[in-house]
């Protein structure tokens, strides 16, 4: 199988990279992807913000935007998904070319812009949903009056689908969207998420997407929102600015960088958050290996999410990081993922 999907990902490898990913979906959908479902032990099952997980780690928001290919991910070796962003009203995104694959550093940058079919599109899919954790990401329309309301908007019209719902605004690609991180303005936010969260039948966990371009005084004040807020859990973090060591000739091309550089300053955040809140952490940015998964969860994380690392490492990846993972924590003498949490956030503060 390995050998097979080494070959796929080349050939994906000569398409353009929003192409590429276009391709990807359509193989899932046609049965190229495996259908063994997630990789789960007792070390590895594990409980967050009351969602209980075979493993720890899920596919982060952006592969799956519109819910084309649920049925087909959950036969992989996630442990949870989240799909998405949806916005209210269908939006194309910014100008093509908008995803460049930067090869050499085994990452990528998007300025996607939040392109998505809309949440009733979204919605319709989600209806027919497999089992198995599934979120959404909330996004708002670029050109919305209210993109405070847009989040708490979706949520209502989506959520009886969902096991949990993610509240983005740390995407770089949506001009003034990071400026919601503000404490008012996200204290604000929230408040109108979590309103509509509790107008629901089924009342969701809500988790919180934050940028990795935070300094200490902004993170003071994510913590103290998110505290205040009722949230469930925070996701840290989103794609960087950031272009600090890069080799690639995209280096330069506007838009969120994804992948391994993002590992080390996302996983400092991480850490330094979890010394400002209780709530439970997701870590998001560079993991491509059970090693990097397990130093998320030392550094703080109870779940660990990925995406660009599928580009380069494939769909069998998860499965692998799980069992690595797994390995790992046994090696340690650790009989849950929950005992390994935050065992090593020193070595990041």
């Amino acid at each position: 199988m390995k050998i097979v999907e080494n070959i796929g990902l080349r050939a994906l490898r000569m398409f353009d990279p929003e192409t590429a990913h276009g391709l990807s979906i359509q193989a899932l959908n046609a049965g190229l992807g495996p259908k063994t479902g997630p990789f789960t032990s007792d070390r590895l099952r594990t409980t967050v913000a009351g969602l209980d997980l075979p493993n720890p780690i899920g596919l982060a928001a952006g592969f799956d935007k519109n819910a084309t290919a649920l049925h087909a991910l959950s036969g992989t070796g996630f442990g949870f998904l989240e799909v998405g962003a949806a916005t209210p009203r269908p939006q194309d995104g910014n100008p093509k070319p908008r995803l460049f694959r930067l090869t050499e550093d085994a990452a990528a940058i998007n300025r996607f812009g939040f392109n998505n079919q809309g949440m009733e599109v979204i919605e319709a899919r989600l209806s027919a949903r497999p089992k198995g954790v599934i979120g959404l990401n909330l996004g708002a329309n670029k050109d919305s009056d209210d993109r405070a309301a847009d989040f708490a908007k979706v949520l209502t019209h989506c959520g009886a689908h969902l096991d949990f719902a993610t509240v983005n605004v740390s995407s770089p690609n949506t001009e003034k969207l990071r400026d919601l991180q503000g404490k008012a303005a996200l204290a604000a936010l929230l408040a109108g998420v979590m309103e509509a969260n509790a107008a629901l039948d089924r009342p969701l966990p809500i988790f919180l997407k934050i940028a990795p371009d935070l300094d200490e005084a902004a993170l003071d004040d994510v913590a103290s929102v998110a505290d205040a807020s009722g949230i469930s859990a925070v996701i840290a973090t989103n794609t960087t600015l950031d272009r600090t060591g890069l080799h690639s000739k995209h280096a330069g091309e506007m838009g969120g960088l994804s992948g391994q550089p993002l590992f080390e300053k996302s996983t400092r955040i991480l850490a330094q958050l979890s010394t400002r809140t209780n709530l439970p952490l997701i870590g998001v940015g560079g993991v491509g290996s059970a090693e990097q998964a397990y130093a998320k969860i030392r550094a703080g994380a109870s779940a660990v999410q990925l995406y660009t690392a599928l580009v380069f490492g494939g769909i069998s990846l998860p499965d692998e990081i799980a069992r690595g993972l797994d390995a790992l924590l046994e090696k340690d003498g650790f009989t849950s993922i929950a005992d390994a949490v935050g065992r090593g956030k020193d070595d990041y503060l």
